[in-house]
């Protein structure tokens, strides 16, 4: 069983910054996919940005270019920086863990964690 903990979400203005952290709590090198997906009040969830145990990655294009995410296998952990914020940006931030395909763009996260807010206002 694989558990998931985010940390580092909160209140920023937009334009600022923000990491947030997911630590597994087994060894991430058997793990194939690890993604951030995000969900807004009454809008459904939605890929952030994924990276493979090769450390390709991919992001919505909505977040390209102020989103990076990346994993360190010896402390377990993904990590999603989230720079140039906006108020969009606002919504819980959940870490996935699972398989897929990149030529498919199917991705199917077996684990879950319980999600960080981050909210972005003035």
């Amino acid at each position: 069983q694989v558990q998931l903990v985010e940390s580092g979400g909160g209140l920023v203005q937009p334009g600022g910054s923000l990491r947030l952290s997911c630590k597994s709590s087994v060894s991430m090198r058997g793990i194939y996919f690890m993604g951030w997906y995000r969900q807004a009040p009454g809008q459904q969830q939605e890929l952030v940005a994924l990276i493979d145990l090769y450390d390709m990655t991919d992001s919505a294009d909505s977040v390209k270019g102020r989103f990076t995410i990346s994993r360190d296998n010896a402390k377990n952990t993904v990590y999603l920086q989230m720079d140039s914020l906006k108020s969009e940006d606002t919504a819980v931030y959940y870490c996935g863990a699972g398989g897929g395909s990149w030529a498919d763009k199917k991705f199917i996260m077996d684990y879950w964690g319980k999600g960080t807010l981050v909210t972005v206002s003035s």
